[in-house]
């Protein structure tokens, strides 16, 4: 009988982490819904600064901005993006793979989310700055950020700014992606970048056809140039964000489904045990009876 007792705590033990692992998928269901929406509704105002950028660099070549400056050094600066909680899959892990395999050695980081800013202390790696994003992000929080960095990269402390995150294609597909995001550097296909790859992308040659991107720039276009750059950056850091976030949720929900699934099923086999056992009980019971009273006849 204590096996039976001991698989009736098992199955208690196991349901008990099945209501759990099921509210924690209602609830990053709910969030998924939120973020995927925040993030797919960003990705239109992306598009369109990426077109009018586009144009610029394209029709007025000889405009120059300290944004675009190619510098020769090698100094890195990392701003990575993961999160602040675990069971979301392996989200955190293939980014810090990607961090490792694409960036400089002795690159330093800036970092948003406490599971990757630990992985980088444990390496060993510098770590300037770190910030906290609240949920549902706030564009009013990820300015500092873009802030920042952008002083940083202008101060010449480093002569190429990456951005690390996970880029969100749907719930069930989640891509690390570490791109240049300063300086910029238009469309070059051997090199992934920000100008194209944060969000949606963009893609030259449907824009090129596009009737209505007949631009006026005023007061000039080196005017409108400086504008933008900031307000390019400042975006392509709150997207990457969203795209961060909709990815973290996305991979909760499916984790915490799978664990309930396999929890269930644990369950499943478990009671087929227990119930075998428990029969077997019974039939050593009633053979125990039946040879006593063949015994006393």
């Amino acid at each position: 009988m204590a096996n039976l007792r001991d698989i009736r705590r098992r199955i208690k033990s196991v349901k008990n982490t099945a209501q759990i692992t099921r509210a924690m998928q209602l609830v990053a269901a709910a969030k998924m819904k939120k973020a995927q929406d925040q993030a797919l509704g960003g990705r239109a105002y992306s598009r369109h600064l990426l077109q009018v950028l586009y144009d610029i660099r394209k029709n007025f070549a000889h405009e120059t901005h300290p944004f675009l400056e190619q510098r020769p050094g090698q100094r890195e600066l990392v701003l990575v993006i993961s999160t602040d909680k675990g069971l979301c899959g392996a989200i955190n892990t293939n980014l810090a793979r990607k961090i490792v395999a694409l960036t400089s050695p002795g690159a330093d980081f800036v970092t948003v989310g406490r599971k990757l800013r630990a992985v980088c202390e444990k390496l060993g790696k510098k770590v300037v700055a770190d910030f906290t994003v609240k949920d549902p992000v706030p564009f009013g929080e990820t300015r500092p950020i873009a802030s920042f960095i952008g002083r940083q990269f202008l101060a010449r402390n480093y002569d190429k700014v990456s951005i690390a995150f996970t880029n969100f294609y749907n719930t069930l597909r989640q891509e690390p992606k570490v791109v240049t995001l300063l300086p910029l550097q238009g469309h070059r296909p051997d090199q992934e970048q920000a100008f194209e790859l944060i969000g949606g992308g963009f893609s030259a040659a449907a824009h090129q056809s596009d009737p209505d991107r007949d631009f006026e720039f005023e007061p000039n276009p080196g005017d409108v140039l400086g504008a933008i750059l900031p307000l390019y950056l400042n975006y392509e850091v709150f997207q990457a964000h969203l795209e961060a976030r909709a990815s973290e949720h996305s991979a909760r929900m499916v984790a915490m489904k799978s664990a309930t699934d396999n929890a269930n099923k644990f369950i499943k086999e478990l009671t087929l045990e227990y119930n075998k056992l428990r029969q077997g009980a019974i039939t050593a019971e009633l053979l125990e009876i039946t040879t006593a009273m063949k015994a006393v006849e």
